[in-house]
């Protein structure tokens, strides 16, 4: 993408000014990653140097989902933007997502379109899929089966989730939500968005669809955490933080909108959702019969910050746009 944030630190670095500057902002970002306070000249300091780069083109960098080094350069996106992070407001609502635009993107292309024909019955193979008519989730499988790539990669994360049967004792969440995240990240949306947001009709493709992710093991606890401890394990990921940001930019609901986004791209919110599977705010459908998904948490025992928790649910459970 254009400028991304790993060529625009090289560019700073190679500059002793603006190195001085970012070396400000990385004893920064530092101290929040450590929680430690910062007094009010401190604050002033690291809001100084975020105002100093103002000409500099870290300041307007950004990264992109399928890069290399894609922690790398979310991370020196916060580094630089981490007072956004600040204050009661910008514990959740992060506003910027540091990933460039859909649009601005590579297009990533795919196989797909040599198999078109298959999505009407016709060809090699077409018998199969002709029979899958009413289970379009099962039809989505069979094509991704079509592409090495994307059955490789579901297979690898599949075996990995279904390791000790659903029991959370068994099952390494970590290596499963990395498994997801492998999978969305680099298999073509062209099947991944297929086996993900497949049309159902009846409760048996729904089970399939909600299945998708082997919730047993990358979604469900045995007890439900509160919204508020799985956010604060987001926030101190900056994959998860940045999906989360993502998310919350392109899948702001706007009751005025012909499709209930603000900003009139539903593909982006799909896409952005498609992001936070894998992350430790991994969502999914909450049943074989809807289409409503949600966060594995609760917001009981809450406390006074029951209202900022109730938010965190609403963003997936009642968000118009997604």
């Amino acid at each position: 993408p254009r400028n991304d944030c790993i060529a625009a630190e090289q560019l700073c670095r190679s500059d002793v000014t603006c190195n001085g500057t970012y070396g400000i902002l990385e004893s920064c970002a530092l101290a929040k990653t450590r929680f430690l306070p910062l007094d009010h000249d401190s604050r002033l300091r690291c809001l100084n140097a975020e105002l100093d780069l103002g000409n500099s083109s870290l300041l307007h960098c950004k990264c992109h989902r399928r890069m290399r080094r894609q922690e790398h350069c979310l991370r020196v996106f916060w580094t630089v933007h981490s007072s956004m992070t600040d204050g009661e407001m910008g514990y959740f609502n992060l506003e910027t997502s540091p990933y460039d635009n859909p649009g601005n993107e590579e297009h990533w292309k795919t196989d797909y379109n040599k198999l078109a024909a298959l999505l009407s019955g016709k060809g090699c193979g077409g018998s199969q899929l002709a029979g899958d008519a009413t289970n379009s989730c099962l039809k989505a499988t069979h094509i991704c089966n079509l592409s090495k790539k994307c059955v490789r990669l579901r297979t690898d994360y599949a075996s990995v989730c279904t390791k000790g049967a659903g029991s959370e004792d068994v099952c390494d969440r970590r290596k499963c939500l990395r498994g997801l995240r492998n999978f969305f990240e680099k298999v073509p949306e062209d099947f991944t968005k297929r086996i993900l947001f497949c049309p159902c009709q009846d409760e048996l493709c729904g089970e399939r669809r909600r299945k998708t992710i082997v919730p047993g093991c990358s979604f469900q606890y045995s007890a439900k955490p509160n919204c508020l401890s799985l956010l604060d394990s987001c926030l101190e990921d900056h994959i998860c933080k940045s999906r989360l940001a993502d998310f919350q930019q392109n899948c702001q609901p706007a009751d005025t909108s012909t499709d209930g986004c603000s900003q009139h791209n539903q593909d982006a919110c799909l896409q952005a959702y498609m992001g936070m599977i894998g992350t430790p705010m991994t969502p999914n459908y909450v049943s074989n019969s809807s289409v409503k998904v949600s966060l594995w948490c609760t917001c009981e025992s809450s406390g006074n910050q029951k209202e900022k928790c109730d938010q965190i649910l609403s963003v997936f459970e009642g968000n118009k746009c997604l």
